[in-house]
């Protein structure tokens, strides 16, 4: 993790204190809220003048990037009058930096905005954010994502309720955390959580790594853990913990055994030695230079892998533990894009988003290996972008996907993380794991 500055930890502790924005209380954020949406407006572009737009993404790689330049460039050649001042970061930096600098006297006027009550939930409760309905009403947003996606990107105006509310922000790109595979390595698909796990062992005696990890940026034990705990616990369930519904509890029987899993794992030595200490990046990385057969990550590497190992590339779901049981998978879409609410372009920032979120952008999205979040016209070429479309397609069909835990608080992110750090560490047992967590939930859920 980069480390915050003093300044950033005091604002942000400042946004957690306060009710609704700095200095107010939440009705400030619900009269703010109306008072946005009555001011927002579809907006003929070509006419609004000379216009820079400042914009903040952590679109950085291969595929990401690409996509981006394609679709700034376009709209820039679109609209001569408009000039894009691109501000890319990687998604810890962006993370780190993003409150600070939409407070400021120099806020950027499109942001990517994490989903969740750490990022976007803090920066509704501050009135940081514009509420994009208005905008979604005139460009028909509403009907470009489905249902789960839009409500993925709601909060309340006071920034309590997640997943209902206003809209905030709409995403580029759908995610699927699932397993790649080396298809020179696996000659079958595994059909259940069992065969997976023999695979693991099999090629542990080979000398190989069985799991490509790297867990020193943190967020990667999130994927890896919720990645098993589909195979055990009940998506409502874990859909309930994060959108804080219905006393939902971390601490149970499922959840312990999926954290006695993964733990079994390191203790194997199916994670790359040293995991811990080792970047999201460069483990990836390794297994695409053929030093073991799986690596569980974000359908956001497709394109660097599928550059690396070409059709060598495959993709999966994580089996359940029956043969043909409904596949349930971690992810959901992209980072949302917003608009700040100290904005002076909002109304051509909003045409920006409808630009880059189009049918059109769509299609830029499957040409650069990335999996758009809406319909595309074009259809993916390389075997591994057909996999990945195709479970993509079953777990929209079947509501199988899981969103993030580390949306589920304001400080989930490093709680979660950290703890899933010292699971895999060996630090802490599964029974106290899942009942430190419950903890430091119960400590935000109490609140509400």
């Amino acid at each position: 993790m980069i480390r915050r500055s003093l300044a950033l930890l005091l604002f942000a502790a400042a946004l957690v204190a306060g009710c609704g924005t700095p200095g107010g209380d939440s009705s400030d954020n619900g009269k703010k809220a109306d008072e946005a949406k009555k001011n927002s407006a579809k907006v003929d572009v070509a006419k609004a003048g000379d216009v820079t737009l400042t914009t903040w993404d952590q679109e950085v790689r291969g595929g990401q990037k690409k996509q981006i330049t394609r679709l700034n460039e376009a709209f820039m050649s679109t609209y001569p009058n408009v000039k894009i001042k691109r501000v890319a970061k990687s998604f810890t930096n962006l993370n780190t930096t993003l409150k600070l600098a939409v407070s400021g006297p120099n806020a950027p006027d499109v942001v990517e905005a994490n989903q969740g009550r750490q990022v976007m939930g803090q920066l509704v409760k501050g009135g940081l954010l514009k509420p994009l309905d208005a905008y979604a009403d005139a460009y028909g947003w509403n009907d470009r994502w489905s249902k789960t996606l839009l409500d993925l990107n709601k909060f309340s105006s006071d920034g309590k309720q997640f997943g209902s509310g206003d809209l905030y922000g709409v995403s580029q790109q759908g995610e699927i955390v699932g397993v790649f595979y080396n298809r020179d390595m696996v000659k079958t698909v595994p059909k259940t959580f069992e065969e997976f796990e023999s695979m693991l062992a099999a090629a542990k005696k080979k000398g190989q790594t069985p799991i490509s990890f790297g867990n020193l940026d943190k967020f990667g034990g999130i994927h890896e853990f919720q990645t098993v705990q589909n195979q055990f616990a009940n998506k409502d369930a874990t859909r309930n913990f994060v959108f804080a519904k219905d006393n939902a509890s971390f601490d149970t029987s499922e959840n312990k055994e999926a954290a006695t899993t993964l733990q079994d794992w390191a203790k194997k030595g199916y994670f790359t030695k040293d995991f811990n200490g080792t970047g999201y990046d460069p483990a990836w990385q390794q297994f695409t230079k053929g030093k073991g057969p799986f690596t569980i990550a974000g359908t956001w590497i497709t394109s660097d892998a599928l550059t690396a190992l070409g059709d060598k590339l495959g993709f999966f779901l994580m089996p359940g533990k029956e043969a043909g049981a409904q596949p349930v998978s971690l992810g959901g879409e992209s980072l949302p894009w917003g608009i700040t609410a100290k904005s002076k372009n909002a109304d051509v920032a909003a045409a920006y988003i409808d630009f880059i979120t189009n049918a059109k952008a769509a299609d830029v999205q499957v040409e650069t290996d990335n999996l758009p979040a809406t319909p595309a016209t074009t259809e993916p070429s390389a075997p591994v972008q057909k996999e990945i479309f195709a479970a993509w397609k079953q777990l929209n069909d079947t509501d199988g996907l899981t969103p993030y835990m580390d949306y589920a608080t304001p400080t989930f992110y490093d709680d979660f993380s950290g703890a899933v750090q010292k699971l895999l560490a060996g630090k802490t047992s599964p029974d106290a794991f899942t009942k430190s967590v419950q903890e430091d939930y119960a400590k935000f859920a109490d609140t509400l």
